[in-house]
């Protein structure tokens, strides 16, 4: 099952997301070596930063969802104000094999 993990940024957090990233891009990495990422990347504020995400993974139940962003580097930093975590269904322009 898909899951949405969308993820709001503490305000004034922009350095905290740059000296993490490299340890977010690995996890994210992976997640696509087993299978489980099917995007992601970051929401935009008015001046193009970044101040969230948005991560579709796989996972088995809401459990699993919940572990993953828990586990993610940025949230492990405290990055995050917030996350939501939504199921979701890939209707439309869905990649062959996804």
């Amino acid at each position: 099952m898909l899951f949405a993990l969308i993820c709001k940024d503490k305000p004034g957090s922009l350095q905290l997301r740059i000296d993490t990233r490299p340890a977010h891009a690995a996890f994210l990495e992976g997640l696509i070596g087993e299978g489980r990422l099917a995007f992601a990347g970051p929401f935009l504020d008015a001046d193009g930063k970044p101040d969230g995400s948005l991560v579709m993974v796989e996972a088995p139940d809401m459990a699993g969802a919940q572990a993953l962003a828990a586990a993610d580097p940025y949230a492990r930093a405290g990055l995050f104000e917030s996350v939501e975590i939504r199921a979701w269904n890939w209707v439309f322009q869905k990649p062959v094999g996804a």
